[in-house]
């Protein structure tokens, strides 16, 4: 609190600085920039991959390497710059890994070959991708444990809708001037960010001893039960998102007899469902607590899980709209416990919110490469939708079961004061 007594006149500026760092807007823009560059430029060259192969004149599966590896690098570089950020400062190692993206980016435009492209989408990930995993340390520095998934959830939101268009963009760009435009684009936005950072992010690191070490970190969290239990909660949960993406394809162009173009319309609602329940999270955030905000959405995942499961047993979700209907329930849910779940496992140690955040990002991704593709298989190999979405049930059910048996209870009581805190952080990020 500030102005606590007994507290030297230094402390009380630098808690002003925070505050002042925390309730600003360009926080917030640098927030989400530096989470959406990795991304963002994953889906953007998705559109072009056929074109690839023709052009290199290799197989589709070679041209998906592209994204393959990408996704591979984007789990190692939450795992490497999640513990070097505790280590050397969220700052630095940021804008080490966004000048690694940057640099790798000027090499994509230059390959010359397939090999070649797949090595500098590789690095690009393994750089860019550090945005993704200190921005959540960063919020932890910068925010109180009641209102770090609400922010999450702010920065998921506003994420969502560049995600949303990237493909689009990425569409456009190679039909109007070639598949290089994209990565010409990429590495320029790569490079606006970068500076960005650099002239407007200040560091947000704890003070840490000089003693901590990675390993030292790691095994303090793997060894505390509520970290383990948020972290397992955080990461099932995310499994659902890459098993219907994987199985999801094949149950309406297969099964249903749909065109892929028709899949894309309806997997778009998922993803405004995912991006309507992180909207609410942000409403609900200030009067609730973190634990109960889960409880919530697990209550409301495992609910929608279990209704289109039911309706495969009925057989009425070989329709697109009961099944993509009931998955935005699922959806919705998701986003709360997603959120919560990150903020509960990310507040264990504080000084050590980058390695957390990048151990679950790295299990988030690796894990969600195996499931994605044990998604596409169900939805590949059956003539209904009973598998998947079995799948998905069982998944809520052990999702859920992290909480029920792992993480320990707590009674958190959210005062008037905290409250009122809240609302006003909120009313200055909006």
């Amino acid at each position: 609190m500030h102005g606590v007594m007994g507290k030297p006149p230094g402390d009380n500026n630098k808690d002003n600085i925070k505050d002042n760092i925390a309730t600003s807007k360009v926080m917030l823009l640098m927030l989400v920039v530096m989470t959406g560059v990795a991304p963002i430029s994953l889906y953007m060259l998705v559109p072009a991959l056929p074109v690839l192969a023709t052009n290199f004149g290799r197989d589709i599966s070679i041209a998906q390497m592209t994204v393959s590896l990408y996704m591979v690098g984007i789990a190692l570089s939450q795992l490497i710059m999640g513990p070097l950020s505790d280590r050397f400062g969220r700052r630095p190692v940021l804008l080490a890994g966004l000048g690694l993206m940057v640099v790798a980016g000027i090499g994509s435009v230059f390959a010359e070959t397939l090999p070649q492209l797949i090595a500098a989408r590789f690095f690009q990930a393994l750089g860019g991708a550090s945005g993704m995993v200190i921005s959540r340390a960063i919020i932890r520095d910068l925010y109180p444990r009641e209102r770090v998934g609400a922010m999450i959830s702010l920065v998921v939101a506003a994420l969502m809708i560049a995600q949303m268009v990237s493909p689009l963009t990425g569409g456009l760009l190679e039909t109007a001037f070639g598949w290089r435009a994209i990565l010409y684009l990429i590495t320029a936005a790569s490079l606006t960010v970068t500076i960005f950072i650099a002239l407007a992010l200040p560091e947000t690191r704890r003070d840490r001893a000089d003693s901590a070490s990675f390993r030292g970190d790691l095994g303090k969290l793997i060894t505390n039960r509520a970290f383990v239990g948020y972290l397992l909660c955080q990461v099932l949960s995310s499994q659902i998102i890459f098993a219907f993406a994987g199985g999801g394809p094949y149950i309406v162009v297969t099964q249903m007899g749909r065109s892929s173009a028709e899949y894309g319309a309806w997997f778009a609602m998922t993803g405004f469902g995912y991006f309507v329940g992180n909207l609410l999270c942000v409403r609900f955030a200030p009067r609730h607590s973190l634990e109960k905000l889960i409880w919530f959405g697990l209550a409301l995942q495992l609910g929608g899980s279990l209704l289109n499961l039911i309706w495969s047993f009925a057989g009425v979700n070989q329709a697109p709209l009961w099944l993509f209907g009931t998955q935005m329930i699922v959806m919705v849910a998701n986003a709360f416990v997603m959120a919560n779940s990150t903020a509960g496992a990310i507040s264990i140690r504080p000084d050590a919110a980058g390695t957390a955040s990048g151990a679950m990002g790295f299990l988030q991704q690796g894990i969600g490469a195996l499931v994605s593709q044990f998604g596409a298989y169900l939805g590949g190999h059956s003539t209904t939708t009973l598998p998947l979405t079995s799948a998905i049930f069982a998944i809520s059910i052990a999702c859920a079961c992290t909480m029920i048996f792992i993480v320990p209870r707590r009674n958190v009581v959210v005062s008037e004061e905290l409250i009122a805190q809240a609302e006003e952080d909120e009313s200055g990020m909006m």
